[in-house]
């Protein structure tokens, strides 16, 4: 493999503890770092403020899927019982909304779960079957005992020298610039 094939990734820093990951996380935004993430085998509390993540619009996307799942079957039913098919069951009105609460509820849930699943891979960029932190021997230890913080490559703060330095003054330990093919 020649110099010229081997990529750059970002950088990776180890600290102690998540108490040590969550005031680093706050350190990195306050420097200015936007594509960088935090690596912990559990969660930890107040983390998506330390690191300056806005909060979803998952909740949004579901709620609008879930609403024109509702009246697309609230429509379907009102449009097949009053003008495709008009049947008359024991004297009841052509309209009759109160039937068709059922199938409104069930098509708003399935609008809302289709939604939602679709809408969470679309926001995370799933499936991602590869990453650039799978090079580096110490990332191994995030899912057992290790917490973790990584620079993106392509972040507008990043340099290979002056985000290691940077992990290394705000506690980080075994502070390395991550390369691959």
């Amino acid at each position: 493999m020649s110099a010229s094939d081997v990529k750059t990734y970002g950088a990776l820093a180890q600290f102690d503890n998540p108490a040590e990951l969550l005031h680093s996380a706050e350190k990195m935004r306050d420097a200015g770092y936007q594509k960088f993430d935090c690596h912990s085998p559990f969660p930890i509390h107040g983390m998506d403020e330390a690191m300056g993540i806005r909060r979803s619009i998952l909740g949004y996307i579901v709620f609008i899927f879930g609403f024109l799942g509702a009246a697309g079957g609230f429509a379907l039913q009102t449009w097949v019982h009053t003008a495709a098919y008009p049947l008359t069951y024991a004297g009841k009105p052509f309209f009759s909304w109160q039937a068709f609460i059922i199938v409104t509820f069930g098509l708003m849930v399935l609008a809302g779960a289709l939604s939602s699943v679709l809408g969470i891979f679309h926001l995370s960029r799933l499936p991602r079957l590869w990453d650039g932190l799978f090079y580096s021997d110490n990332f191994k230890k995030f899912s057992d005992d290790g917490f973790f913080i990584s620079v993106d490559a392509s972040d507008p703060s990043f340099s290979e020298i002056k985000t290691v330095d940077f992990l290394q003054s705000i506690g980080g330990s075994e502070a390395e610039v991550i390369k691959g093919q």
